[in-house]
């Protein structure tokens, strides 16, 4: 039965919150009650500003193909809008839309990196990365985010592991699932490093980028020379509460940009036409759903890690930005996916093992506080109840 696969796809890794939500309805189909903190999403819904001018395009009749880019005026929304937001100038030929900003990171991959290849990524981290890495037959070289070092890029470590095969970095900030943030010290090293190699492309990934609690989001494309080797990813699914719109984008430099825009003909031919409409007005109508989602995502932010904290056996950094806590669990004694399945099933909260996320991440649980401040409040208690009895 393996000889129908290709062999490239026995290397392909999973992103876990989907397989732990499939497990969870079945749970609820057969009547549990279960507070979700597993799944990476907003619980609040699209503003309906944007879903109405979903609906004026549908009637207009953008019902059809557009260019495999995107729709100009998307594309100079969001050229115009990062120009804004990191201070760089950007051309509506340098941006790529795409149906959710995982497919952006797919195809700069594709694009950019052969077998054999070492490429740099964060662990913890996303693990689509590391999955697409293997995929192509290149070499996944972790980044530790360790605790010790609050979550941070550890200098050292960074600059002895970029080599002559080096010909990705990928970054994250505000990261997932520890929602730390890269300084301006971290992303220096990083355009430092990769100053004299135009071999190497940095892949930054910050579609948490209006998510932050503790000042300001500073992107590496910012940074003298770094417009030309990097790769920028961003979308509206968290923004924008928009996850099941599937629309993300990338700024690519225009040659490579090239090259994925064949990708994408290639492959879907071209976003979805009545949702690239209401990507534009989401950029350019009222900002005041995003304030008030940050406002609020504060607020829970405080009330997640202080109960946690309250828990013996846990002890739980304060996240810089996303919406994810990422607490520590060793000292109740249980692995990572131990507790994660006896929280899902003893207590019926979902909850992702920090392993999920790269073996650096064993040891640490990851709970989404996108939900409200209710069933965060319910979920700590059903937990603080489950683990006392272990």
């Amino acid at each position: 039965m393996t000889r129908m696969f290709a062999e490239r796809t026995l290397n392909l890794g999973t992103e876990e919150s989907f397989e732990v939500l499939a497990k969870t309805h079945e749970l609820e189909r057969q009547g549990k009650k279960i507070i979700h903190l597993e799944i990476g999403e907003p619980d609040f819904d699209t503003p309906e500003h944007i879903k109405e001018a979903a609906v004026r395009a549908l009637h207009a009749g953008y019902t059809h193909y557009v260019p495999a880019a995107g729709i100009y005026e998307l594309r100079e929304a969001i050229a115009e809008y990062i120009t804004k937001t990191r201070n760089v100038e950007v051309n509506p030929n340098e941006v790529i839309v795409t149906p959710g900003s995982k497919t952006a990171i797919f195809l700069a991959m594709l694009a950019c990196i052969n077998p054999g290849d070492e490429v740099l990524y964060p662990n913890p981290g996303y693990p689509i990365y590391e999955s697409i890495i293997r995929l192509l037959g290149a070499r996944p070289i972790p980044i530790p985010l360790m605790e010790s070092n609050n979550f941070r890029l550890d200098h050292e470590y960074f600059k002895e592991h970029i080599t002559r095969k080096t010909r990705m970095i990928i970054i994250n900030s505000p990261e997932n699932p520890t929602g730390e943030v890269l300084s301006d010290e971290d992303l220096k090293l990083i355009a430092d490093c990769t100053e004299k190699r135009d071999d190497v492309v940095v892949l930054s990934d910050e579609i948490y980028s209006r998510l932050i609690y503790d000042g300001e989001h500073k992107s590496i494309i910012s940074l003298p020379g770094m417009k030309e080797k990097t790769i920028l990813i961003d979308g509206f699914s968290k923004t924008y509460a928009m996850t099941g719109w599937r629309l993300g984008y990338g700024i690519v430099p225009k040659k490579l940009a090239e090259k994925m825009i064949k990708l994408a003909i290639n492959t879907y031919s071209c976003a979805c036409a009545f949702i690239q409409i209401a990507g534009i007005e989401a950029l350019k109508g009222p900002q005041k759903c995003v304030e008030e989602m940050l406002e609020e995502l504060r607020r829970r932010r405080e009330v997640i890690v202080e109960g946690l904290n309250n828990i013996k056996g846990i002890k739980c950094h304060k996240p810089k930005g996303a919406f994810y806590v990422f607490p520590n669990i060793k000292e109740t004694g249980m692995k990572s996916r131990e507790l994660a399945n006896y929280l899902l099933e003893e207590a019926g909260v979902a909850v992702l093992p920090g392993n999920s996320f790269g073996s650096y991440g064993e040891g640490y649980l990851r709970l989404s506080f996108a939900n409200s401040i209710e069933n965060i409040k319910e979920a700590l208690r059903r937990m603080k109840t489950a683990i006392e009895r272990l």
